[in-house]
């Protein structure tokens, strides 16, 4: 080792160290942490904000955010996009900055996404007990708001003396670049170490390569697996997103083309084949196509392949109902491989499926069952035609219609951003990928605000990709903040705005469990004491415009398909502001093919809850456990 040092304060150190990581797969180096978000307040300004400063924008990209929730969101979308081989840090002062972070670090790790935080701390040196912003616990005095990111965080540290900072930033780097293990990791900094200053070994500043594996199966699990694969008379796959950041669509493809087995998607893992594919047949779960659901029902065996198996999957573990299914799991994360009491493959996804094809070899499922799922796809394409149809083109669209008004414009290169409310749903069921990273869900959280800032850092990572954020007024009004980012640094990200008057999702399960679309509808309060009276007058195009963006309004379908158009075309950052039906009537997509486990009040006396409730035992019953 080398005695030289470089004084630098621990903040400028930390800036310095990001600046020199790398991941490497498969012989292809990137940058680990492509750049730093920030909002700056008394807990980071002078310790991190100046050290961004003293570095440099070349070496270390600054970012400004509005919310420090939305900059987590524009990360994870980075992140997502770069198939988690790179990421961005995030920094916030102490105080409310940092807990407005928990959100975002939650939704990361639960969809295993890389992002670095680095939230403000309190003074280790105690020179003023409190300061502003602390959070005083009387019986615990080294307990912050920071310590709220310990839950939702793979990895969590305080950097209490500044050569605390070098095991913990190279164990944050280990976490970040794991595949099985990777999401939201936290060092704490404290205000005071940010700006002590320390004699720093050169070598912390040297690059470094993290390779990120591709661990091949075990031998015996996949003779295991293979013998599982070859007995089964109704075997199914169930793509997860771990298809997509292993990058591994052609290995799924080569393993289906030659065993003819179909394909299911989770929300994460559509776009895994693309949608005209004969063995691709749609998204699988309370929001799938029939044909899946169907398959799934009376499947043999389940092939899930980098999936986590949410309950939207499973449909609440109603949806495998065969009496004989068992399950084969290939995961790179044995906690996932495990789930449903699987025959397990830990392996890459794409090592996995290699594998597996070679010993499959001369293997391929009956002919009639290959009959069957092509014609259950044909049917349901021709659903997704009479949802996206629109008999007078002079009418306001419905929201199945604004997607296919969009499905018409787009073309293989375009991302298509969605997180919550009835949109994911009417997405999983119709829309058609074209490519592997099209369709971008972030359903494991699925967290309103997200679709906004995730659009922005889906384009900084795929700066000659269209990009759409697809947003109702309920997810609008939550998190509109970026779009001042968007255009201050000139993102050319396109919104499409669908005003419904309220929460459509939440109003539609309110009413099947009993609770009438109580409190989900944007409207004056009534004479009863409800929002039952007339529409809010809002007007959300006038608010994007005013935040900077191009505004394009569209009053029906053939409007709608023009707007769209010229937002595709536009050099800047536009909006499509387009209004539906009301939130109290239907999308126009097919109703949902499968079950999802909300339960309903067991004792009321309003007729609706006590139908609803009779209802929900009826689907309960079919719930099991698979052991």
């Amino acid at each position: 080792m080398s005695g030289a040092t470089r004084r630098l304060t621990t903040a400028q150190a930390l800036v310095e160290f990001l600046a020199h990581q790398y991941t490497e797969r498969d012989g292809k180096r990137q940058r680990l942490i492509n750049a730093c978000w920030g909002i700056f307040g008394h807990g980071n300004v002078a310790g991190l904000g100046q050290a961004l400063l003293e570095t440099g924008q070349d070496a270390m990209p600054y970012l400004q955010g509005r919310n420090e929730q939305a900059m987590v969101h524009a990360a994870v979308g980075y992140a997502r996009q770069s198939n988690r081989l790179a990421a961005q840090a995030v920094t916030t002062s102490i105080g409310p900055g940092a807990t407005n972070l928990v959100t975002g670090a939650a939704l990361a790790t639960v969809n295993r996404l890389p992002v670095l935080l680095l939230p403000g701390d309190i003074f280790t040196t105690r020179p003023a007990d409190p300061v502003l912003q602390q959070l005083e616990v009387p019986s615990a005095g080294d307990v912050s708001v920071n310590d709220c990111l310990r839950p939702v965080s793979r990895y969590f540290d305080r950097i209490v003396r500044p050569e605390s900072l070098i095991p913990a930033a190279l164990q944050a780097m280990r976490v970040l670049a794991d595949p099985a293990d990777t999401g939201a990791v936290t060092l704490a900094f404290p205000q005071d170490v940010q700006a002590e200053a320390f004699d720093w070994p050169e070598e912390f500043f040297a690059d470094r390569v993290w390779h990120v594996r591709r661990p091949a199966p075990d031998p015996a699990e996949l003779a295991v697996a293979a013998r599982a694969v070859r007995s089964a008379r109704r075997p199914l796959i169930v793509a997860g997103g771990g298809i997509h950041h292993s990058e591994a669509e052609e290995s799924l493809r080569a393993l289906v083309e030659a065993t003819g087995i179909p394909v299911a998607s989770t929300q994460a893992g559509k776009g895994s084949l693309r949608h005209d594919h004969p063995a691709d047949i749609g998204g699988i779960g309370h929001t799938g196509t029939a044909v899946a659901d169907d398959l799934a029902r009376t499947a043999d065996l389940v092939i899930g392949v980098g999936t986590r198996y949410s309950d939207f999957t499973t449909a609440s573990a109603t949806l495998f109902a065969n009496p004989q299914v068992r399950f084969l799991n290939l995961n790179i994360a044995p906690f996932d491989a495990h789930k449903l009491s699987a025959t397990t493959l830990v392996a890459d996804a794409r090592a996995g499926l290699e594998a597996l094809t070679q010993a499959l070899a001369g293997h391929r499922v009956e002919e009639g069952y290959e009959a069957e799922y092509a014609a259950g796809k044909a049917s349901w394409e021709q659903r997704v035609d009479a949802a996206y149809a629109a008999g007078d083109e002079s009418a306001r669209p419905s929201q199945a219609q604004v997607l296919g008004a969009l499905d018409q414009i787009v073309g293989d290169e375009d991302v298509v951003i969605n997180a919550a409310g009835s949109l994911p749903g009417d997405l999983h069921k119709l829309w058609r990928a074209r490519s592997p990273r099209q369709y971008h869900l972030e359903y494991g959280y699925s967290c309103m605000g997200y679709e906004i800032p995730a659009a922005i850092g889906v384009r900084l990572a795929a700066p000659d990709r269209p990009v759409w954020a697809l947003v109702g007024d309920g997810t609008y009004l939550m998190m509109p903040t970026e779009i001042v980012t968007a255009v201050q640094e000139g993102v050319n990200i396109n919104i499409v705005l669908i005003q419904n008057h309220g929460y459509a999702s939440i109003g539609g399960l309110s009413e099947e469990t009993g609770g009438e679309r109580y409190g989900t509808a944007y409207r004056f309060r009534a004479a009863d004491g409800t929002y039952s009276g007339d529409p809010l007058p809002v007007d959300l195009a006038a608010n994007a415009a005013s935040l900077g963006m191009e505004v394009i309004r569209a009053g029906s379908v053939a409007e709608l398909r023009e707007a769209l158009a010229a937002a595709r075309a536009s050099k800047r950052p536009t909006c499509v502001y387009v209004e539906t039906e009301t939130a109290d009537t239907v999308s126009g997509a097919p109703a949902a093919q499968a079950w999802w486990d909300v339960p309903v009040a067991q004792t009321a006396t309003r007729p609706a809850a006590v139908k609803a409730r009779e209802a929900y035992d009826r689907q309960a019953a079919a719930r099991r456990r698979h052991l």
